[in-house]
């Protein structure tokens, strides 16, 4: 039988590319007449650019970048021949005018302004800057890409992607009309004004967006993403009304519409949706459509007897329309069944699929962290040993 092994990351923990392999690892012991079929999932967060680029046959290319907190981090892009591209992921990224001999830079997000690499007591959305974010594709320009493909999951910012414009060249005024280099939230109110300019040649920028959050209000990013992130609560309103003031300068500096800010998906990682939106005349693409369209899922799963799947928690949002409960359902309607591997599991029963919580009950979640891999595989073996 060939099986397709398809798991998004386990926070903290497992990768999505390390949690397949050792599915595949174990299956190969408990199971040697299978085949297996690994194809990592990802949200547009951690294993963004890592994925896709080794997906479509691309090539890393490592740099240090300006971290969410100003430090100096590791990060990398990818540069795939558009020509690699899946047509079905063609078609969504909408590049009619894209050569077929072009390269599409994969960028991440979570690589260089990521929540993941600040600990707790350093998470503050008011310092966090998106600047390392605008070194990335920066970098890509200037190796070459034709379009820039964004995934903004994982962020630890909500600066409207300010640090990622000033490092492509606009310019955030203080009263002196001098530019501040770092134009995170705590240093909004000495902005003035807005100016300078993208570079002419920067390529056409799509983000990877599967959340619906407008820029502001009760279901907008600083209300909805905020605490998250290192912000407490009762200074939600206080950052929602500091972005309002800063999305309207930077609509004046653009020339956008007024109402850019209600955008379905212009709150997406502490709003550098609508900062590209507005400054970079980005499109938004459905992260999750685009991720199956570019994995060629459809024809994997036709290929495959069974599906494995998981994720360190198998929730409500799971079933939301991405990653594995997406891949549940597409599972379910090529009739292929489905065993769903998670740390913890917090849904009902689920049509189709087999759901296994590896995480005992006595566990800590320090101890879920750390166990993740011994916990995996007796999960496995307890489903699949001969």
């Amino acid at each position: 039988m060939r099986v397709l092994i398809a798991f998004d990351k386990f926070k903290h923990c497992l990768s999505a590319t390390r949690a397949c392999e050792l599915t595949a690892t174990t299956l190969r012991t408990l199971q040697p007449d299978w085949s297996v079929d690994l194809c990592p999932l990802t949200d547009g967060g951690e294993g963004f650019c890592e994925i896709l680029t080794r997906a479509g046959g691309g090539s890393l290319h490592a740099i240090t970048v300006t971290g969410p907190r100003g430090d100096p981090v590791d990060a990398c892009f990818g540069l795939v021949p558009f020509e690699n591209i899946p047509p079905a992921a063609r078609a969504l990224l909408s590049l009619p005018a894209c050569s077929a001999t072009g390269m599409v830079a994969l960028v991440e997000m979570a690589q260089a302004s990521g929540l993941g690499l600040l600990p707790p007591e350093r998470r503050d959305p008011w310092h966090a800057t998106t600047r390392g974010t605008g070194e990335l594709i920066r970098a890509a320009h200037a190796a070459g890409a034709r379009t820039i493909l964004l995934g903004v999951g994982g962020s630890a910012t909500h600066d409207l992607g300010a640090g990622a414009l000033a490092a492509l060249g606009l310019r955030f005024l203080n009263a002196g009309e001098h530019p501040l280099a770092n134009p995170t939230p705590a240093r909004w109110p000495e902005i003035i004004r807005v100016d300078g300019h993208l570079p002419d040649d920067l390529p056409p920028i799509r983000i990877a967006c599967d959340v619906a959050n407008p820029l502001l209000g009760p279901g907008g990013a600083a209300a909805v993403y905020g605490p998250q992130k290192g912000l407490a609560t009762s200074r939600i309103q206080e950052l929602d009304n500091a972005s309002a003031r800063l999305a309207g300068l930077l609509i004046a500096q653009a020339g956008a519409p007024a109402g850019l800010a209600a955008t379905p998906g212009s709150g997406a990682a502490g709003g550098i949706a609508f900062g590209f939106l507005c400054s970079a005349r980005a499109l938004l693409v459905p992260g999750s459509d685009l991720v199956s369209a570019w994995l060629d899922l459809d024809a994997r799963l036709a290929a495959a007897g069974m599906v494995i799947t998981g994720e360190g928690r198998f929730d409500e949002s799971s079933l939301s329309g991405k990653g594995p409960g997406a891949l549940v359902v597409r599972a379910r309607n090529h009739g292929k069944p489905a065993h769903v591997f998670a740390g913890r599991i917090a849904v009902p029963p689920v049509d189709g699929c087999t759901l296994h919580g590896i995480t005992p009950v006595s566990h800590t979640h320090d101890q879920a962290l750390r166990e993740a891999t011994p916990n995996l595989i007796r999960a496995l073996q307890t489903v699949f040993a001969q």
